[in-house]
């Protein structure tokens, strides 16, 4: 009993949606601020900067030789981020792209991927270093200047932030989506940047008009043009806005009088996709989506070539227009500044970002001056206690000499206290009472070589003790001058310069969006199937002239427009699309093709032949062998791919009847949808009780079956006038059919 009473205290009653709030409160936050948005401080992502500081207690400096990728992500995965190593790996994959990166943090050796949208080879069979690059954000990590915090385990310690040196996230950018917000940095010039930097300590009011004359725009490392320019002044005031990057193209005369469109710089959307890109462009000549396209070929090694050859005395100009729109040859970068400081999200803008840079720059450089200040003053200490030792090196030995331990040697040294050491004379005694050195002079001292003694090596301590002097005077006076810290701080960001400076890649102008022309006469046209599927295409004026019984001969005709489609339907639930222009084109008399080698139909049966700008007004009534029936609208078949599934079908059932209705027959109410058994039992309900469903739905039950009477052999959608239908080749009375709701059990009687 009072074990069940202490179970039943232990337990917590909780408001549930309470509870809810305050966990997905807590993943977002862990999310934002542990995973998806970046410091901006030195710009990097934790994923990232514990793989940079993995690598750096590896020894992977840019000198040292290449290291297995696997170790790098073990070490990373086990010391500081335990998450899947395929994550880490991904990190480490995209900080060595060069397409990816204005400067690369990885050296990566071996298949890191490519461009075209090739995958690296497994962490087992590449190599990796850190860059130049990277130990900008490292270097001087053992003086102390960042703070360094617990792991996920309490085993090891790791910097909650890299020294960056190097304004990392605005030359670099960076991409993330986390938890209700994302942060979208492109990334810049390197001299533009670090010329903005200086910029700004030179003139802290200085506007964000008067820093775009260093940053002009983004920089990417794939090129392109950005062709709204006029927008840039807003994004780098406000953090965000939208950039419209087109690809660089040239013109060359080809063979046979063609021309060649040959793209030489993509945009940075399409860094890592070029290989989808190349296809895209591929499946639009071949569907005759361009007319001028004669054809497409990669020719891309180191540098991209991606030719696109135009038909003779085609308007290239015009085809053009229709690249960039419909194509990844222009695309639409959204910019959003978004990064973390002090634990917290916040949109910056240019200024702000550069202030941050500039504000960890300060404290960066004064805690290194600290730090070598303190490093400067207790080297002096020690070198002046040594000088001063070697006025009295005399007296030191005989104190040596005189005492019994080293213990009572150093307090002689550091105190004066004479006691129990033997001395000469009392004059000796007399000056070693007065010695004051300090412990670490006297450390010092003891542990000083008897060659230090020799003239030479005194001069170098006198030497270095006035070189101590200078420096402490230029630490103290960097420390205590603003001016003078900036001083230090621009002339390292020059140096950064000299070694990371590239010319401009990206190329900014304003140019206005043309529309696409099509060329092409629309025309009326018939498209005529007969009973074995052979398939043309008639014009309408030879259709019309033509005799009523030539017509009979096809039991299905179509009319369209000649750029249209023609939507195929079949028993299992396919809908395939071929355009009007693949259809040949005929006389009444002519063959044609078969309808299986225009959308691979297969051995499917058809059920329904249409024109899409017909389906698309219309509705579907789906009805199948298992009983079940939906309406779907038209506009649910809108797609630009030549098949794909129409409805949802459960194992072994298939469509016996696809009708469709408009929406005025709808909302008329005299339209009745009939069904029959394969028993023959029948049944008639309106069709306005058939619900209307998504194409991806089953549908719903149209008859309940008898135990012998499982499957559905006929359905259609009549008017309520309608006398008689066909089946099997059999005209029954429609008006015998009991009109029910939908899911009774039909009417036992034979038609």
């Amino acid at each position: 009993m009072s074990e069940q009473l202490e179970k039943d205290t232990m337990i917590q009653q909780l408001d549930f949606s309470e509870e809810m709030k305050t966990s997905f409160r807590d993943y977002a936050v862990s999310v934002i601020i542990d995973r998806a948005i970046p410091d901006v401080r030195d710009g990097l992502k934790p994923v990232q900067r514990r793989i940079l500081y993995a690598m750096m207690e590896l020894g992977l400096d840019p000198k040292k030789p290449h290291r297995k990728s696997a170790r790098i992500v073990g070490d990373t995965m086990g010391k500081y981020h335990p998450h899947g190593d395929s994550s880490i790996y991904d990190a480490l994959v995209h900080m060595s792209e060069d397409y990816s990166l204005a400067i690369p943090l990885i050296d990566g050796h071996g298949n890191f991927g490519s461009i075209d949208g090739d995958g690296a080879a497994a962490m087992r069979y590449t190599e990796a270093r850190l860059s130049e690059g990277a130990m900008t954000l490292l270097s001087h990590l053992e003086q102390g200047l960042v703070d360094f915090v617990p792991n996920f385990d309490n085993s090891e310690k790791e910097p909650a932030v890299l020294p960056a040196m190097l304004p990392n996230l605005l030359i670099n950018g960076t991409t993330g989506i986390a938890v209700g917000m994302a942060t979208n940095m492109p990334p810049h010039n390197p001299g533009e940047v670090i010329d903005a930097a200086i910029a700004y300590m030179d003139k802290p009011d200085i506007t964000a008009e008067a820093l775009m004359r260093h940053v002009k725009g983004p920089d990417f490392p794939t090129g392109g043009i950005i062709t709204n320019a006029d927008i840039l002044p807003s994004i780098y005031a406000t953090g965000e806005g939208k950039i419209k990057i087109r690809a660089r193209y040239e013109i060359e005369n080809s063979d046979s009088g063609r021309k060649n469109i040959v793209f030489t710089e993509i945009p940075y959307t399409a860094a890592g996709n070029k290989l989808r890109l190349v296809e895209n462009l591929t499946q639009l000549m071949k569907d005759k989506v361009f007319e001028e396209m004669y054809d497409v070929r990669d020719e891309s090694s180191k540098d991209i070539r991606i030719i696109v050859e135009v038909k003779k005395d085609r308007n290239i100009e015009n085809l053009l227009n229709g690249l960039f729109k419909k194509t990844g040859l222009e695309d639409t970068y959204a910019v959003n500044m978004l990064a973390v400081k002090e634990q917290q999200p916040y949109l910056f803008n240019l200024k702000s970002l550069l202030e941050e840079f500039v504000s960890f720059q300060e404290e960066l450089y004064t805690k290194e001056y600290q730090h070598l200040l303190k490093k400067a003053e207790e080297r002096l200490e020690i070198v002046s206690g040594l000088i001063r030792a070697t006025d009295v090196i005399d007296l030191i030995i005989e104190i040596l000499r005189g005492s019994s331990s080293i213990k009572q040697a150093k307090a002689c040294l550091t105190a004066g206290d004479t006691t129990d050491i033997h001395f000469k004379s009392k004059a000796s005694e007399k000056q070693a009472a007065k010695l004051d050195f300090t412990e670490r002079q006297a450390d010092a001292i003891l542990a000083m070589p008897l060659g230090r003694l020799i003239g030479l090596e005194i001069l170098k301590l006198h030497e270095e003790g006035d070189t101590l002097n200078t420096n402490i005077s230029s630490y103290q006076t960097i420390l205590s001058d603003r001016s003078e810290l900036h001083r230090v701080i621009k002339a390292q960001l020059k140096e950064f310069r000299k070694k990371f400076a590239a010319p401009r890649k990206t190329e900014l102008e304003n140019i206005e969006q043309s529309d696409y022309v099509v060329e092409e006469k629309i025309e009326d046209i018939y498209i005529l199937i007969d009973k074995f599927g052979y398939t043309k295409s008639v014009d309408a004026a030879s259709f019309g002239r033509s005799a009523e019984e030539s017509k009979k001969e096809f039991a299905h005709i179509v009319r369209m427009k000649s750029n249209d489609r023609l939507c195929v339907f079949t028993m299992q639930g396919t809908m395939y699309q071929v355009k009007a222009a693949a259809i040949p084109k005929c006389k009444l008399k002519d063959k044609g093709v078969l309808i299986q080698t225009l959308c691979k139909i297969g051995k499917e049966d058809a059920v329904l032949y249409t024109s899409f700008e017909d389906l698309f007004e219309a509705q579907l009534l789906f009805t199948t062998k298992s009983g079940f029936i939906k309406r779907v609208s038209g506009v649910e078949f809108e797609t630009a791919r030549s098949a794909i599934a129409a409805t949802k079908l459960e194992e072994g059932d298939s469509i016996i009847g696809i009708s469709m209705l408009s929406a005025a027959d709808i909302l008329s109410g005299s339209i009745k949808v009939i069904v029959l058994t394969q028993g023959m039992a029948s049944l008639a309900f309106p069709v306005e009780e058939v619900p209307e469903l998504k194409k991806n739905s089953r549908g719903v039950k149209a008859v309940t079956f008898d135990k012998n009477d499982t499957s559905l052999a006929f359905a259609a959608a009549l008017h309520a006038q309608t006398e008689t239908f066909t089946f099997g080749g059999k005209e029954l009375s429609a008006k015998k059919v009991r009109m029910r709701s939908r899911g009774s059990k039909p009417q036992k009687a034979a038609l």
